[in-house]
C-alpha cells in the first residue's frame, strides 16, 4: 500500500520452532486473540502542471489477515479494494511479505493482483509496493509500483529515496524518481515526497498517515 507501512515503521513478529519438542502444548483459552492494527494514510499530489488532487489508503491487519482499500491510487475517481495473507520473521534481517488479491472500480475497473514486501536492516529499511491490473473492455493492462529506500538517523526522522511507476499523471513520463522526508509523532506521521525535482515533470506529494 503505499509508503504507510514504512511510514509508521515495520513492526515485524518472529516465533522460534523446535523441532526436538515431543509433546505439544495445548492452546490457553485464556490469551488475548491478536488485536487489529489499522493505518490510515491521506495524500495531497501536486504535479507542476496538472491540478491537485487528494488520494487516500486504508489498512486494516488482524494477525496475518491484511485487508486495505484505496482512493484515487489507480486513477482518479477510481477506487479499489484488497486482502492479503502476511509472512514475516527474522531477528537481525526482518522482512514481511504480503500477497494481495483485489478489484478496482470507477474510472479504471477490473481484477488486481499484486504483492507488498518490506526488509529492514539495523536503521535501513527497503519497502515496495506493485499491482497487476489486466485490460478489461477499454483498459490496457498495467502494472503500478512504488518502492522507498529509507534511513532512520533517530527514532522519529526517516530519510531516503523513492521510485514510482505510475500512468495518473498522463503525460510520457510513467517511472519517477525523487527523495522523502518522513517525521514520525507518536501514532502522527508526516511526509513528502519530491519525484523528478526541478523538471517539468516534478511531482510533490504530502502525506499524514494515523496508526491506531
Amino acid at each position: 500500500m503505499r509508503a504507510l507501512l514504512a511510514a509508521a515503521g515495520i513492526c515485524l513478529a518472529f516465533q522460534c520452532a523446535h523441532a526436538q519438542q515431543v509433546a505439544v502444548a495445548q492452546p490457553d483459552a485464556t490469551a488475548p486473540s491478536p488485536v487489529w492494527s489499522v493505518m490510515a494514510t491521506g495524500f495531497w499530489n501536486m504535479p507542476r502542471h496538472e491540478g491537485s488532487y487528494g488520494s487516500g489508503i486504508f489498512a486494516a491487519d488482524h494477525g496475518s489477515l491484511h485487508l486495505e482499500a484505496r482512493v484515487n491510487y489507480e486513477a482518479i475517481h477510481a477506487q479499489s479494494a484488497f486482502i492479503g495473507w502476511s509472512f514475516s520473521g527474522g531477528e537481525t534481517v526482518q522482512y514481511k511479505v504480503t500477497p494481495i488479491v483485489g478489484f478496482v472500480a470507477g474510472s479504471t475497473h477490473g481484477p488486481i493482483v499484486g504483492a507488498e514486501a518490506s526488509l529492514a536492516i539495523s536503521k535501513f529499511d527497503y519497502y515496495i509496493e506493485a499491482e497487476y491490473l489486466p485490460g478489461t473492455g477499454s483498459t490496457t493492462p498495467y502494472t503500478y509500483a512504488w518502492s522507498e529506500l529509507g534511513y532512520r538517523p533517530l527514532p522519529w526522522l526517516r530519510l531516503g529515496f523513492v521510485a514510482q511507476r505510475t500512468r495518473i499523471y498522463g503525460g510520457n513520463r510513467e517511472f519517477q524518481r525523487g527523495g522523502l522526508l518522513q517525521l514520525t509523532f507518536g501514532k502522527v506521521t508526516g511526509s513528502i515526497y519530491w519525484f523528478n525535482p526541478a523538471s517539468h515533470d516534478q511531482v510533490v506529494i504530502a502525506a499524514v498517515s494515523l496508526a491506531f
